[in-house]
């Protein structure tokens, strides 16, 4: 996988002003290589390379309002589809995402989707971000310090700097360093406990982030953004409503 190609293939077209020396930079240029050699060894990698970059894809940088940060993608077979906590349509609800639905529905009385696919938040100006963007097979963090933790970070300092009024979700430990790459005065940062089984009961639950970032964005004259999912039929054709 050549990431700086694909880069250049997927980012949208707002994002390649902003982002065009980082590309040029050893670094990306030896993740790449790291990632040639583990197609080379016969190592699947998540998510398919026509979606790695699907966050800069969906999402135009001159309408961006949130920024949400995962760790890394999903190492199930057709899970993972570039957006962070999103699974590809047809999938089971992964449990971090069936607890970010129930704190939407807390929030604000939004029914879950039956499918776990976030495209349609992208597309309204929700980065959904991996700060590790690729994965082996069944091995969660396996591409963990290799360079991806570098472009993110600098994705997330870029956007600090050169836009305004941005709400920040940063939840649990891993996202919260992240904090001190954002300049508050220009942003907002909100921070709870992860949304993970195993500790969303921490602070997850009854955060409000949703309610809170469209009332920021309300507040500055933007549109907030519909945080409902359209309906999709799962993979029976029948539309299902469960928690």
């Amino acid at each position: 996988m050549n990431i700086i190609k694909q880069a250049h293939h997927q980012l949208h077209r707002s994002w390649v002003g902003m982002l065009e020396s980082e590309l040029d930079k050893d670094y990306l240029a030896d993740l790449s290589d790291f990632l040639l050699q583990a197609k080379a060894l016969n190592k699947v990698v998540y998510p398919p390379s026509e979606m790695v970059f699907a966050a800069f894809k969906h999402t135009n940088v001159d309408d961006l309002k949130v920024v949400i940060l995962g760790q890394d993608p999903y190492h199930g077979a057709g899970q993972a589809n570039g957006l962070c906590f999103s699974v590809a349509a047809g999938n089971k609800i992964p449990p971090s995402l069936r607890n970010i639905f129930k704190e939407l529905y807390t929030d604000l009385g939004i029914i879950p989707a039956s499918h776990g696919c976030l495209q349609s938040w992208a597309q309204q100006g929700v980065l959904l971000l991996n700060s590790v963007m690729t994965v082996e097979e069944g091995n969660a963090g396996a591409h963990a310090k290799r360079g991806w933790e570098r472009f993110t970070d600098q994705i997330i300092r870029l956007v600090s700097e050169q836009t305004g009024g941005v709400v920040f979700m940063l939840w649990g430990s891993y996202a919260q360093e992240k904090a001190n790459l954002i300049d508050a005065s220009r942003h907002l940062i909100l921070q709870s406990a992860h949304p993970s089984p195993f500790s969303a009961y921490r602070g997850f639950f009854g955060s409000k982030h949703f309610s809170l970032a469209n009332d920021y964005l309300m507040g500055s004259g933007v549109e907030c953004i519909d945080w409902q999912l359209p309906a999709q039929q799962d993979v029976r054709g029948q539309i299902t409503l469960e928690l």
